[in-house]
């Protein structure tokens, strides 16, 4: 059973989705990581980089899901995203509109990657997530615009 957000806190879960990845910080963000996601919370890239997928493909493996579970590996996931986007200052990500409602009780989140410096879009991608009974994230599957 998942926790029912009013829109008042989809839209508050939203800005703390998008600031978890902003947080320069690393101990605000381990903390913000605890407060946001279950203990046994998962993140999937459901569509990886052409680059990989290539790579796979020509050992002659199948892509398989790439997924993060659990606090600490959620952790290490969001810091290495931040060392990448974030961290030179540059850009920043934020949510293109509050969080809404999806069947089965999902969420979905549309977020961007924006410079800082005039708004310009970088990238960008689209969340759908699954919360427990306490509203922390259970599960995030993560669709990057522009791979397919």
């Amino acid at each position: 059973m998942s926790k029912q957000l009013n829109d008042n806190e989809l839209a508050r879960f939203a800005e703390q989705y998008a600031a978890q990845w902003n947080e320069a910080d690393a101990q605000a963000r381990r903390k913000q990581i605890r407060e946001l996601w279950a203990p046994t919370g998962a993140q999937t890239l459901v569509d990886p980089p052409i680059e990989m997928r290539a790579e796979a493909e020509r050992l002659q493996f199948p892509m398989p899901p790439l997924e993060v579970r659990g606090h600490d590996a959620l952790d290490r996931r969001v810091t290495r995203a931040y060392e990448m986007f974030i961290e030179s200052g540059e850009y920043e990500f934020a949510v293109e509109e509050p969080a809404f409602r999806l069947p089965a009780g999902l969420i979905g989140v549309s977020w961007t990657m924006v410079a800082k410096a005039d708004g310009t879009v970088a990238g960008g991608g689209f969340e759908v997530i699954g919360l427990d009974d306490e509203g922390r994230i259970l599960s995030d599957h993560q669709y990057i615009v522009g791979v397919r």
